[in-house]
C-alpha cells in the first residue's frame, strides 16, 4: 500500500482546513497513495478557533467527518485525520477518524494520553478517551491509531502490535521547545524498532508546532520526511514484505519474555 503523510497548519475554521486537505489528498493520489494521514487538529486548531470551544465542536464535528468522507470518496483515497468530537460534556474528545476510499467510516479513536506536561494542561479543555486502543483493517494492512503525546507511552504501541497492527498512524501537533524535535524523531523511530512495524506520523506545522512528518520502516529508517514546511505531502510504499523480513531476522516480538500482563520472577 502506498501511504502519504500530509502536513499543514490548521486554522480556526474547519471549512478552510478541509479545502487544504482536499488539495493535499489530490497531490497524494497523484503519487499513487491509497492512504493519507493528516495531523491532529486537522478540523481546527484550538488556539485559533473563535468563540467557545464546546460550541465550535458541536457545530463542526459531524459536518467535518461528513466532508472527510466525501473527500475520501472523491479522491478514492483512505484518510486518517484528527478533530474534536463532542462528549456530551463541556470538554470534547480529541478524536481521530479513519475513513476508507469509498467514504465509509472504518473506525474512530479518542486520544488516551492527554498532554499534561511541559507546563501545558490539555486535560483542562479535553476529555481523555474511553474506547481503548484501535486497530482496523484497510486494504490488507492492519492500521493502528495513536495521537501525538500517546507516542511517549511504549505500552500503547506494544498493545497495538499485539492486536496485529502492521502500521501505526500518529497524527500530532507536537509543540516546539528545547530538544522537542529530537524527542519526536527518536520516539517515532523507537516505536517502529521495538515493535518492528511501520509508523506514519503527520504533524501540524507553523506557529508553536514543529511539523517534521515522516514515514518510518520497521527497522526505524525514515523512508520519507518533511521538516518545518508549512504545507507538504510525502509518499512511500508500505509493504508487508518489509515487515515480515525484519521480523524474521529481528524477532523481538517472539523473543520477549514479558507478554501483556506477565511478570518475570527471579528464582534465585
Amino acid at each position: 500500500m502506498k501511504v502519504s503523510v500530509g502536513q499543514f497548519r490548521p486554522g480556526g475554521e474547519a471549512t478552510a482546513n478541509l479545502a487544504v486537505m482536499r488539495e493535499l489528498a489530490a497531490e497524494a493520489r497523484s503519487e499513487g497513495a491509497e492512504l493519507i494521514v493528516f495531523p491532529e487538529e486537522s478540523m481546527f486548531s484550538i488556539g485559533r478557533v473563535e468563540g467557545p470551544l464546546q460550541q465550535a465542536v458541536e457545530e463542526n464535528w459531524t459536518s467535518f467527518v461528513q466532508q472527510l468522507s466525501f473527500l475520501a470518496a472523491e479522491q478514492s483515497i483512505a484518510v486518517v485525520a484528527g478533530g474534536y468530537e463532542s462528549s456530551g460534556e463541556e470538554r470534547p474528545f480529541n478524536t481521530l477518524v479513519l475513513i476508507d476510499a469509498t467514504g465509509r467510516i472504518v473506525d474512530t479513536y479518542r486520544k488516551l494520553h492527554l498532554y499534561d506536561a511541559f507546563s501545558y494542561q490539555e486535560s483542562t479543555r479535553i476529555k481523555p478517551g474511553d474506547g481503548g486502543i484501535k486497530v482496523a483493517e484497510l486494504g490488507g494492512v492492519r492500521v493502528g491509531l495513536m495521537t501525538c503525546y500517546d507516542v511517549r507511552f511504549p505500552e500503547q504501541a506494544r498493545a497495538l502490535a499485539d492486536a496485529g497492527a502492521d502500521l501505526i498512524c500518529v497524527p500530532a501537533a507536537w509543540f516546539k521547545g528545547e530538544h522537542k524535535i529530537d524527542h519526536w524523531e527518536t520516539l517515532l523511530k523507537a516505536r517502529a524498532i521495538e515493535n518492528t512495524l511501520w509508523v506514519a506520523a503527520a504533524g501540524t506545522s507553523g506557529g508553536h508546532t514543529i511539523g517534521h512528518s515522516a514515514i518510518i520502516d520497521p527497522m526505524g529508517i525514515p523512508q520519507v520526511h518533511l521538516e518545518d514546511e508549512e504545507r507538504g505531502v510525502v509518499t512511500t510504499e508500505v509493504t508487508r514484505r518489509r515487515l515480515d523480513d525484519v521480523r524474521e531476522f529481528l524477532p523481538v516480538l517472539r523473543n520477549r519474555r514479558f507478554a501483556r500482563n506477565d511478570t518475570i520472577v527471579d528464582s534465585h
